[in-house]
Parts: structure tokens; C-alpha cells; sequence
């Protein structure tokens, strides 16, 4: 009775003791959990799971070949993933993504401890960052890679905004986030937050940074690092000053825009967070198929992505700060009537149209985001099928054979060790017929362009930058003369207008509206090859000085001031319509009638008589 007695009072101490020491321990206990919930714990975790694996032996317990064969295949599969999944490659991007999902499977997450690594059941904890990326993955399972554009369009995010200075721009803002996070009223299921826990940990270890899931959807692009105060210079500055007023300096590493539409949109409300974590994803984005180092002496790498975006990245000392350019480039199948809006827009779509069927040598040009890549794509659809086409780039831009896998294309492109001029030597053994420049963009190109257009080809059309026709031309006259191709101004012009035939300019309004601003056909001067000889027939002497004057004065004439071309506008837009102006010359008519069959001479025909009283 008696040792029972003492067994009791003992577990009663033992209880006691736990009871006491449970509540005074109970916040540090509770400090170990929220530690074991943070996401620099979990990605620790993760990462040595997958250490644990790349190392383990493939012989443990004895497998069988086929198991063996089996254990080596996903290992390989894995670190195939781990290499790309940052360069774009969705499919590997996946997979990667789904061996983290099933490493926290063991990691003891369930309804109660997932709030405490972003806190989903409280609104008011929640950071900028936290609301756009529930509201992004929520946006994704309806929509896929068109969830920011229907998430923009929705709440009408990409308008213009004021500034404190008083101008306006394109900016998304954390009151707009945060709104629509409440406007939306998500019921997240354990599934859902687990889905943005996943994405939360592959973009800050494997993947791009808060632009990770950005990158992937359906934009024009997306840079980071190009706004904001560089952090070296932000030490050096007042700080008192900006602590007195209450300003917080935005640093180089909370620039965060995207390219939509045509517009350039700040995201204000996201930041990578660090230079050090900028300086990763700049490090990582351009790696794909091993380009090269970038280093100070370089300074800059211009490569692409898995999925056929350009990618641009500078570094000090070359710039200013670590900043990065995604460029991408949409590769569906493109009407020319969805590009091409507005009243009367009949009348470019069509223009353009038999321009192509016409084979006349085209230029498209406009600013950095007006549309000239996806209208080349476009027009690439009104090419005779009979022709083989030939494309050569400074990088992958057009993916014509993704828009028309039926079509005989090859697109060329310039590396470090071929130049474009051997490009083009390679494509005249290569029996293309019609020659397209994605970009003519600097003076050997521009060579290219007239030598295509001479001897390379039927016919060709390009893309520019220039602003007017006028400096179209002497853009491309100041590079044929800058490569070396001719010292002479008046032979080099005279070179470019006689193969230069029409030019498509792109523009686009405040609003990011595109549009065709006009369309201008190039009219050659014709060049009276026989001087004055009058001096041959005079025999007195002042009168023949007075002759030979005559003759000298011509020549220095047309070595001057005269014109070797002229040029009209066939189409231009005017008060929110398109206008037919100037009927295009009987030269140009009969020779693009020449290259048609005969229903599209017909239809050609009809629409210059329906438009500008064109009779044949």
C-alpha cells in the first residue's frame, strides 16, 4: 500500500514538473515553431532534401536493374531540370516545382501551421507581395498564361496615373493590389495556399525572383533594376533629410516593370528585396545553352530564352547597376485585321496585303513597341506559296516556321563567330526566294538590306526604327557609307531609293492604342546620265567659258543639291480614321500587277479604282 502510494506522489511530482516547465517554456516552444514555419527554414529544408538526393547512393537496399535504371533516370531527369528551369522551360519549371511539393509533403504542414508561413487567414498581415501572388496563382488556374492580362484588363491597371511631380505614367500601385485582393474574396483551399507556398520557395531558390511567374505570361516583357537609386549612391545621400521628411528612398533593386501593350507599367508594390537577390536573378536569367560569362570586362549579355524571348542583362561597371531586359514575342498564329483597327482600317489591311502579293520591297517601321514584329508576322501570310523564305535576325524574333510549321523557312541569326555578312552569303545557296530582316539595326545590316534586295532575292521587307521617310532613307544611306560600301552620299541615297519601294510606319497613342500612322511610297528621281556639251559647238571663246560654266554647274548640281528621290503618302491616319491621299505611282501599279495571278490583279484593280478612281 505504501509503495503505491510513493509510485503516485511520484508521477503526481513528474506531472507537476512537466506542467510547470511546459508553461514556462511554452514561448519558447512556440518561438522553435513559428522558426520551423518561416520560408528561410523551409527552403533550407528543401535544399538539403535535394542534396540528400543527388548524393544518396543508387545501390541502396539492393535494387534490381530495372529499379536501379529507374532511380538514375530520375536523378538525371532532376538535375536536366534543376539546369533549365530558370531559362523559361515551363515543362522543367514544373517538375522541379512538383519535387518540392512532394519534399514538404513530409515536412508536417496542415490546416492550422500553413497560415504561419504567409498568413492567409489574416488579410490585414498580409504583404503587397503575398496579395499578388494569391491573387496571380488564383488568376492561373482559370486562365494560365493569361492571367495578368485578363487580371489588367479586369480592373483596368494599365491607365495612366499621376505622379507626385505632376505628370502622369503607367504604374500599378499596393492600394490597387491590395483592393482587388478584397474585391476577389478567395477561399483558398489547403491545396491553394500549399500552391503559393511551392512557388514562394522554387522562385527565391531555383527560380527568377518576385518576376518568376511574371516572366511566364502573356506580355510584351519584363525588366527589373532599371529604376530606383543605385545602392552605392544611396549611402551617400542625406539620409536625415529623407528621415525628416518621410520619404523612403526606392533603391535600384525595387524597379520591377513590365511591358504590355506597348506601355512600359511600373509594379510599385513588388521589389526583389536586395541587391544581392537582383544580382542572382541577373546572374541566372541569361544562362541558357552557356552563352558566355558576364564579367566586367564584357559588361553586358545579349542571349535567348528557353521559349524564344530575348534576354538583355547589363552589369556595373558598364552601367550603373545590375538590370535586366526580357523581350518577348508572341508566336500565335496573327490576323492582320486584329492588328489593324479603326474606321477605314480596310485600307492599310489591304495596301499591306497586295504590297506582299505585289512583291515590292517593304520597310516596317516605328518605335520600340508599336507592333512592327507581329505585322511582319502577319504579312509573312500573304507570301506566294511557291516562294521559299529566308530570315535573318540579330536574335530569334520572328519564329515564322512556329506561326507557319507548313511553310519552307529558315531564319539565320548572327553569333560571335558569324557575322551577318557570312550569314547572307550562306543564304544565297540556300534557294530562298523572298529575304525578311527582323531588324535593321545598326550599318552591316543595313548592307545586308540593300544587297537582299538587289541580288539575294526576288523581294524583301525589313523593320526600322526610323521616324519619317526621309530619315528612314538617310539612316540607311548614313550606313552604307559608314560600312565602307560607298564614299559618295548621292550614290549611296541613289542606292537605297532605287530598291526601297513602300514603308508601313507604326505609331501608337498616349494610351498604348497601335495604329498605322501612314503608309509612303518611294518615288526614284530618274538621273539624266549626258551633261550640257554645248561648249563643243561654240567658237568663240567667251562664249564657250560661258558654256563649259554651264556644264560645270550642272555637275556640281547633281553632286549637291539635287534630289535623287520623292516620296507620298498613299494612306495615313487623321482624326481617328484612315484616309486614301495619293493614288500610288503607274510604275509601282504595273509592276506589282506583273507578280499577281489573276484573281488578286482583279481584287487589286477594284480597290484602287473603289478608293482613288484608278482606271487601267
Amino acid at each position: 500500500m505504501i509503495e503505491i502510494l510513493l509510485i503516485v506522489i511520484v508521477l503526481l511530482g513528474m506531472i507537476s514538473f512537466l506542467f510547470f516547465w511546459m508553461r514556462r517554456n511554452k514561448g519558447a516552444i512556440q518561438q522553435i515553431e513559428e522558426a520551423r514555419f518561416d520560408l528561410e527554414s523551409i527552403q533550407r529544408y528543401v535544399s538539403d532534401a535535394l542534396q540528400n538526393f543527388m548524393e544518396s547512393s543508387l545501390y541502396e537496399g539492393n535494387p534490381s536493374t530495372e529499379e536501379y535504371n529507374r532511380r538514375k533516370a530520375r536523378r538525371n531527369e532532376l538535375r536536366k531540370s534543376l539546369r533549365s528551369c530558370m531559362h523559361g522551360n515551363l515543362s522543367t519549371k514544373k517538375y522541379v516545382k512538383i519535387f518540392i511539393r512532394t519534399v514538404l509533403d513530409h515536412y508536417g504542414f496542415n490546416e492550422y501551421n500553413v497560415n504561419q508561413v504567409i498568413p492567409f487567414d489574416r488579410a490585414e498581415r498580409l504583404t503587397d507581395q503575398d496579395c499578388f501572388d494569391i491573387i496571380l496563382q488564383q488568376y492561373i488556374k482559370e486562365y494560365d498564361r493569361d492571367a495578368l492580362n485578363q487580371l489588367i484588363q479586369k480592373y483596368h491597371l494599365d491607365e495612366l496615373k499621376p505622379y507626385a511631380t505632376g505628370s502622369k505614367g503607367y504604374k500599378i500601385t499596393s492600394e490597387e493590389i491590395r483592393q482587388i485582393y478584397q474585391t476577389e474574396q478567395f477561399e483558398l483551399s489547403f491545396s491553394d495556399k500549399m500552391d503559393v507556398i511551392v512557388q514562394r520557395i522554387y522562385q527565391s531558390f531555383k527560380g527568377l525572383g518576385v518576376i518568376d511567374e511574371i516572366r511566364d505570361q502573356n506580355i510584351d516583357g519584363v525588366n527589373g533594376g532599371t529604376s530606383g537609386v543605385p545602392t552605392d549612391i544611396a549611402q551617400s545621400l542625406d539620409v536625415a533629410h529623407y528621415m525628416e521628411q518621410k520619404i523612403t528612398i526606392p533603391k535600384t533593386y525595387d524597379a520591377v516593370w513590365i511591358f504590355y501593350h506597348g506601355k512600359s507599367i511600373h509594379l510599385e508594390f513588388l521589389s526583389f528585396g536586395s541587391e544581392l537577390e537582383l544580382k542572382r536573378v541577373c546572374q541566372n536569367i541569361y544562362t541558357f545553352g552557356n552563352p558566355g560569362q558576364l564579367n566586367e570586362a564584357k559588361g553586358f549579355m545579349v542571349n535567348d530564352m528557353a521559349d524564344g524571348s530575348r534576354v538583355v542583362v547589363v552589369r556595373p561597371k558598364m552601367s550603373e547597376s545590375w538590370a535586366f531586359f526580357v523581350r518577348k514575342f508572341d508566336v500565335r498564329i496573327v490576323e492582320i485585321e486584329d492588328l489593324i483597327k479603326g474606321e477605314n482600317a480596310f485600307l492599310p489591311i489591304m495596301l499591306s496585303k497586295f504590297l506582299i502579293k505585289g512583291e515590292r520591297i517593304t520597310a516596317v517601321t516605328g518605335r520600340q513597341g508599336s507592333g512592327k514584329t507581329t505585322l511582319m508576322m502577319a504579312l509573312i501570310g500573304f507570301i506566294n506559296r511557291r516562294h521559299n523564305i529566308r530570315v535573318q535576325e540579330m536574335s530569334f524574333e520572328l519564329r515564322a516556321r512556329k506561326i507557319y510549321p507548313d511553310r519552307n523557312i529558315l531564319t539565320f541569326r548572327e553569333t560571335p563567330t558569324i557575322s551577318g555578312q557570312k550569314g547572307l552569303d550562306t543564304q544565297k545557296k540556300t534557294d530562298g526566294s523572298v529575304s525578311i530582316l527582323g531588324e535593321v539595326a545598326d550599318h552591316p545590316v543595313a548592307s545586308l538590306m540593300v544587297q537582299i534586295a538587289q541580288v539575294a532575292s526576288e523581294y524583301t521587307f525589313f523593320s526600322h526604327h526610323g521616324k519619317t521617310f526621309p530619315n528612314l532613307v538617310n539612316a540607311l544611306r548614313n550606313s552604307l557609307i559608314a560600312d565602307g560600301a560607298f564614299a559618295n552620299e548621292k550614290a549611296a541615297e541613289k542606292q537605297v531609293v532605287d530598291v526601297l519601294g513602300f514603308n508601313i510606319h507604326l505609331d501608337m497613342t498616349a494610351s498604348g492604342k497601335r495604329y498605322v500612322e501612314r503608309i509612303t511610297e518611294c518615288i526614284p528621281l530618274e538621273d539624266d546620265d549626258d551633261y550640257p556639251m554645248e561648249y563643243r559647238e561654240q567658237n568663240d571663246l567667251n562664249q564657250k567659258l560661258d558654256a563649259i560654266a554651264d556644264t560645270l554647274r550642272e555637275y556640281f548640281y547633281r553632286q549637291t543639291d539635287r534630289k535623287t528621290y520623292t516620296y507620298q503618302d498613299i494612306v495615313v491616319w487623321e482624326n481617328d480614321q484612315y484616309v486614301a491621299k495619293n493614288c500610288p505611282t503607274d510604275r509601282n501599279i504595273m509592276a506589282m500587277l506583273n507578280k499577281m495571278d489573276d484573281a488578286d490583279t482583279d481584287e487589286f484593280i477594284s480597290f484602287l479604282e473603289e478608293n482613288w478612281g484608278y482606271a487601267i
